[in-house]
């Protein structure tokens, strides 16, 4: 699978290896093609290569959007292309909203008309992103939005990731929570001072 990846810091490098080591090709979609962040993950693997926002859209199936949400939203109005592709919001508004807009989500649909946008990969840390083992298990990750399609592929991708598994957290009218979801995260790990290597995992009873 061809994934742009938008932003090459901490999620998106994560997310980029993890791809990569999975098989699949990793376009950055970058706005300095020089930056030290992109030639890292270069060096990673020869499946991650850099490329202008724009080319990177162009070529892939699927965009993640692992930017400020306001950057996110901008970047949109500018990539109608965007209509025609999966996207996977990974973005976070819950200290700062892309106005007008409560979310990147909401924003990046409105601003294309893409149908095919999910929430993933936002509600932990990059490190559980670049290692979602904790012992012989592996963490879960969640998905929300309205779109089947957008979703089965964000599933397929937390797997492809190492998430144990990847939860339907609900439609469209669920973004905001799954990115509240995220905020008790980053609660319990960073304000409550619990450390970053922490993780959410769901256990069903027999």
């Amino acid at each position: 699978m061809k994934i742009a990846i938008i932003g090459a810091g901490n999620v998106g490098g994560a997310l980029a290896k993890g791809w990569a080591k999975a098989g699949h090709t990793i376009l950055l979609g970058l706005r300095d093609l020089n930056s030290s962040e992109a030639k890292v993950l270069e060096k990673f693997s020869s499946n991650i290569s850099s490329h202008t926002i724009e080319e990177a859209i162009k070529n892939c199936e699927v965009v993640l959007f692992s930017t400020p949400p306001e950057a996110a939203v901008e970047i949109a109005k500018q990539s109608p292309i965007l209509k025609n592709k999966i996207v996977i919001d990974a973005t976070n508004a819950v200290f700062k909203k892309p106005e007008p807009y409560k979310t990147a989500f909401e924003g990046i649909k409105k601003e294309t008309g893409c149908e095919d946008v999910v929430k993933c990969f936002n509600s932990t840390g990059f490190e559980n992103m670049e290692n979602p083992k904790y012992g012989d298990a592996a963490i879960d990750m969640f998905a929300a939005g309205s779109s089947a399609k957008a979703k089965q592929i964000a599933k397929k991708l937390s797997l492809d990731a190492g998430f144990a598994e990847c939860y339907d957290f609900g439609g469209d009218d669920k973004v905001e929570l799954l990115e509240q979801f995220a905020l008790s995260w980053i609660n319990l790990a960073i304000m409550q001072k619990q450390g970053r290597n922490i993780a959410f995992k769901v256990f069903k009873r027999d």
